[in-house]
């Protein structure tokens, strides 16, 4: 591969796979990981892809399938029940963001490839493999959650 191809690839989309790994890990040291891991695939596999939408998509789904592996991980599950009762014992104001990150995975990975990286519902279901109705039902899902997370905020 091309040392100035893979250098635009790391600069186009270091920070997509980030969002995307820090919103399955909720650790920016262990997306940072992912991120490095999956840029490393791809230098691996030398991949060809049709047009950029393509490359995004691949690097994309690599990177989830990294977050989800390092999620069934023994050693990842202790640590991070360690984390979550930490974080719990000193909550304080809670944002949108924060409401996002407290979602289950399934729904955080949409919201977050919807609203902050601007994808349709095709092509997230075609990044995630799955239906586009499977797709919408999961996003209005999560929509109703996030409202019903503020809702319980504000009181």
């Amino acid at each position: 591969m091309d040392k100035n191809y893979f250098a635009k690839l790391i600069e186009n989309y270091s920070d997509v796979l980030f969002r995307c790994a820090y919103s399955y890990c909720k650790n920016k040291q262990d997306a940072e990981d992912i991120v490095q891991e999956a840029f490393f695939k791809c230098l691996k596999r030398n991949p060809s892809f049709v047009d950029d939408s393509h490359e995004k998509a691949w690097l994309i789904r690599v990177a989830i399938n990294l977050a989800k592996d390092l999620q069934k991980t023994y050693w990842h599950r202790n640590v991070q029940e360690l984390t979550e009762t930490i974080v719990d014992s000193s909550c304080s104001d809670e944002n949108i963001y924060q409401l996002i990150q407290q979602l289950p995975a399934k729904y955080r990975i949409i919201i977050q490839l919807h609203y902050q990286e601007g994808y349709k519902i095709k092509e997230i279901a075609e990044i995630l493999h799955k239906r586009e109705s499977t797709i919408g039902n999961q996003l209005s899902r999560a929509r109703n959650l996030l409202k019903k997370m503020y809702e319980e905020e504000e009181r």
